[in-house]
């Protein structure tokens, strides 16, 4: 059995009427989905700007209701109508690690109370102040960081506290949505050995939404490809991006910006 699962997955949005004459419709941001994903995969999710990457990856979270289609989590149907103590169950099995590492922060909590937050709130026993400085340590920050609120952290620290966050509860699911993308290089670097030594430790499945290919070669097994709100190819990493089989994965990687080499006898400036 798959540890999530999708069936006839998909999502509609109204669209308003710009004139009095014209009739309400609606948008397709996701078609009817079929997906598994293994205990222990790492998936990453790739397509432009409005393929339905965000919309598929909230679904599956119940943090929006689908139009049609069901999802199941360890067997488990997830019904988005449900009250939120109802999905605790699936809070404990998720974590999320948001884009912007500032505003999905509170910046009136400090870091210890930000990482601490699903523990409590997910009624999970235990020392809570010791598992955040296990975390903390963990993602590479120090104890008494604790302490500190987000405005005095780094970009590169906040993403990791938001992470420290995602895992405080020891979900069996990491759900990122473009983590990595507001990082600078180095930055980001570090973030991808980090998540990746978190993925052998924590025995952890991983759903990344990115726009950056290196990103998911570097730490997926597999990959989709969406377009349109739909997925148009999916298969393991290496396969589909050194032999991708549909027309549209092949303008997606050729748009991928490659520095030119420069001959060994060229002078630097």
């Amino acid at each position: 059995m798959s540890l999530i699962s999708t069936r006839g997955l998909s999502r509609d949005f109204p669209v308003a009427k710009r004139t009095i004459l014209e009739r309400a419709g609606t948008q397709t941001a996701l078609h009817p989905t079929d997906i598994d994903i293994e205990a222990g995969e790492a998936i990453g999710i790739i397509g432009e700007s409005g393929s339905g990457k965000s919309t598929l990856v909230r679904l599956l979270l119940a943090l929006d209701r689908p139009t049609s289609g069901t999802v199941s989590i360890d067997g488990r149907a997830v019904d988005a109508t449900a009250s939120a103590r109802s999905l605790h169950w699936l809070r404990r099995q998720s974590g999320l690690v948001f884009q912007d590492p500032y505003a999905s922060l509170d910046p009136r909590m400090n870091a210890g109370q930000i990482i601490a937050e699903p523990l409590w709130a997910l009624g999970i026993e235990g020392d809570h102040r010791a598992r955040v400085r296990e975390v903390l340590a963990q993602v590479g920050l120090e104890p008494d960081m604790a302490e500190r609120y987000p405005h005095e952290f780094s970009g590169g620290q906040r993403q990791r506290v938001a992470l420290a966050r995602a895992i405080a509860h020891r979900p069996r699911i990491l759900v990122g949505d473009e983590p990595l993308s507001a990082l600078d290089v180095t930055v980001r670097a570090q973030m991808l050995e980090l998540l990746d030594g978190l993925l052998q430790t924590e025995d952890l499945t991983l759903i990344l939404v990115s726009h950056d290919i290196g990103v998911v070669q570097n730490l997926c097994d597999t990959v989709a490809v969406m377009k349109d709100g739909r997925i148009v190819e999916r298969g393991a990493t290496q396969d589909v991006l050194l032999h991708p089989q549909q027309d549209y994965t092949k303008r997606l990687l050729a748009a991928i910006p490659v520095i030119p080499e420069t001959g060994g006898d060229e002078t630097s400036v």
